[in-house]
Protein backbone atom coordinates (compact mmCIF):
# COMPACT_ATOMS: atom_id res chain seq x y z
CA UNK A 1 0.00 0.00 0.00
CA UNK A 2 1.46 3.32 -1.21
CA UNK A 3 0.32 6.38 1.41
CA UNK A 4 1.08 9.79 0.06
CA UNK A 5 0.32 13.04 1.81
CA UNK A 6 -1.73 16.06 0.51
CA UNK A 7 -1.30 19.19 3.11
CA UNK A 8 -2.04 17.48 6.19
CA UNK A 9 -4.40 14.75 5.20
CA UNK A 10 -2.84 11.13 4.12
CA UNK A 11 -4.47 8.91 0.99
CA UNK A 12 -4.28 6.00 -0.03
CA UNK A 13 -5.57 4.02 -3.21
CA UNK A 14 -5.67 0.28 -4.62
CA UNK A 15 -4.26 -0.61 -8.01
CA UNK A 16 -7.12 -3.04 -8.46
CA UNK A 17 -9.30 -0.28 -7.69
CA UNK A 18 -12.81 -1.27 -5.65
CA UNK A 19 -11.94 -4.82 -6.64
CA UNK A 20 -9.09 -4.98 -4.44
CA UNK A 21 -9.14 -7.22 -1.42
CA UNK A 22 -7.83 -4.89 1.08
CA UNK A 23 -9.81 -2.03 -0.24
CA UNK A 24 -13.22 -4.37 -0.33
CA UNK A 25 -12.16 -4.74 3.46
CA UNK A 26 -11.98 -1.53 4.15
CA UNK A 27 -15.48 -0.81 3.10
CA UNK A 28 -16.43 -3.86 5.69
CA UNK A 29 -14.30 -1.90 8.51
CA UNK A 30 -14.23 1.68 7.71
CA UNK A 31 -11.16 1.10 10.32
CA UNK A 32 -7.78 0.27 10.54
CA UNK A 33 -3.73 1.05 11.75
CA UNK A 34 -1.58 2.48 9.92
CA UNK A 35 2.30 2.06 11.01
CA UNK A 36 5.20 3.50 9.39
CA UNK A 37 8.49 5.58 10.97
CA UNK A 38 7.87 3.95 14.47
CA UNK A 39 4.44 5.66 14.55
CA UNK A 40 1.20 3.57 14.79
CA UNK A 41 -2.27 5.12 14.24
CA UNK A 42 -5.61 4.05 13.81
CA UNK A 43 -7.60 5.58 11.06
CA UNK A 44 -10.73 5.63 10.04
CA UNK A 45 -10.99 5.15 5.79
CA UNK A 46 -13.06 7.64 4.21
CA UNK A 47 -13.78 7.91 0.38
CA UNK A 48 -12.07 10.96 -1.16
CA UNK A 49 -14.37 12.63 -3.68
CA UNK A 50 -13.59 13.24 -7.50
CA UNK A 51 -12.46 16.81 -6.21
CA UNK A 52 -9.33 15.25 -4.39
CA UNK A 53 -7.75 12.92 -7.55
CA UNK A 54 -6.01 15.62 -9.06
CA UNK A 55 -4.00 16.65 -5.87
CA UNK A 56 -3.58 13.32 -5.12
CA UNK A 57 -2.50 12.23 -8.17
CA UNK A 58 0.52 14.92 -8.06
CA UNK A 59 1.77 13.65 -4.72
CA UNK A 60 2.04 9.68 -5.90
CA UNK A 61 4.04 11.20 -9.54
CA UNK A 62 5.99 13.41 -6.77
CA UNK A 63 6.77 10.90 -4.12
CA UNK A 64 6.99 7.58 -6.46
CA UNK A 65 7.93 9.07 -9.93
CA UNK A 66 10.85 7.43 -9.79
CA UNK A 67 9.18 4.11 -10.37
CA UNK A 68 8.65 4.38 -13.44
CA UNK A 69 6.69 0.62 -14.20
CA UNK A 70 4.54 1.38 -11.18
CA UNK A 71 3.68 4.37 -10.95
CA UNK A 72 1.00 4.55 -14.19
CA UNK A 73 -1.01 1.63 -12.17
CA UNK A 74 -2.06 4.29 -9.24
CA UNK A 75 -3.05 6.88 -11.79
CA UNK A 76 -5.62 5.01 -13.59
CA UNK A 77 -9.45 6.03 -13.33
CA UNK A 78 -9.76 2.46 -11.62
CA UNK A 79 -6.99 3.38 -9.61
CA UNK A 80 -8.46 6.97 -9.21
CA UNK A 81 -11.86 5.31 -7.56
CA UNK A 82 -10.48 3.52 -4.96
CA UNK A 83 -8.89 6.82 -3.18
CA UNK A 84 -9.36 6.86 0.47
CA UNK A 85 -8.23 9.37 2.99
CA UNK A 86 -6.76 8.40 6.68
CA UNK A 87 -8.35 10.03 8.99
CA UNK A 88 -6.70 9.69 12.52
CA UNK A 89 -9.33 8.42 15.08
Amino acid sequence: MWVVRVGDQLYVRSVKGTDGPWYRGTQSRHEGVVEAGGVRKDVTFVEAGSGEYADVDAAYRAKYGHYTTIIDTVLTEQARTSTLRLDPR
